[in-house]
C-alpha cells in the first residue's frame, strides 16, 4: 500500500459512498502498476473474502522453472502468452493479484472479474522500482528514469479504459478507518 494515500483513504473511508463486493463464484484480480502492493494487499483480501489468494507473478515462476526477470527480458511475448494462459486457466471465484503489466496486455482476460484496481502515487513508484532492481527492465534502452516515467504515464491511460473497482469502494464496509493498512 501506498504510504503517501493512506490519509486519503482513511478519510475516504468514512464518507458515505458504494460498497461493490464480487458475486458468489465471480474472480476477484488485484491489479495495478509495479510495486503498487498489490502482493502485500493479497493476505489482507483474501482474508476480508474468505479465500485463498494467489500471485499470478509466483505461480509463473513456480509453474515454469523461470526467474520473472530474465524471462520477461528474454521472451517478452512468451511471458505475455503465459500470464494470459495462467490467469484463464485458474478456477472461477478465486482471488488473485496479477503483474503489474497485465491490466494493460490483456484487458479483455479479465471480463466477467471483480477487478480491484490498487492505486499508487507516481513519487511512490518512482521510489520503489528505483531501489528495487529484482523487478525487470521493460525498457532498457533508455535510462531507468525515462523507463518509470513512460511505463507509468502509458499505463495509467490504458488502466483507465479497464473496468475495475476502486480499492477505497471496496474496502468502504468492510473496515474502519483506523484499521487502513
Amino acid at each position: 500500500m501506498d504510504p503517501r494515500l493512506r490519509p486519503a483513504l482513511r478519510d475516504a473511508l468514512t464518507r458515505p459512498g458504494p460498497t461493490p463486493r464480487p458475486a458468489a463464484g465471480q474472480t476477484v484480480v488485484l491489479g495495478g502498476h509495479r510495486g503498487a502492493g498489490k502482493s502485500t494487499l493479497l493476505p489482507r483480501v483474501a482474508r476480508l473474502l474468505g479465500r485463498t489468494g494467489v500471485d499470478l507473478d509466483a505461480h509463473l515462476e513456480k509453474t515454469h522453472g523461470r526467474p520473472l526477470r530474465t524471462w520477461v527480458a528474454q521472451a517478452p511475448a512468451e511471458f505475455r502468452a503465459a500470464e494470459r494462459r495462467a490467469l484463464l486457466e485458474l478456477p472461477p471465484g478465486g482471488l488473485v493479484a496479477v503483474g503489474g503489466g497485465f491490466l494493460s496486455h490483456h484487458p479483455d482476460a479479465l471480463a466477467g472479474t471483480f477487478t480491484l484496481i490498487i492505486p499508487v502515487t507516481f513519487e511512490t513508484y518512482r521510489e520503489r522500482l528505483l531501489t528495487d532492481r529484482t523487478r525487470p527492465r521493460l525498457r532498457p534502452e533508455v535510462s531507468l528514469e525515462e523507463e518509470i516515467a513512460s511505463i507509468f504515464r502509458e499505463r495509467e491511460a490504458l488502466h483507465a479504459r479497464v473496468p475495475t473497482v476502486a480499492l477505497v469502494d471496496f474496502l468502504r464496509g468492510c473496515l474502519h478507518p483506523e484499521e487502513v493498512l
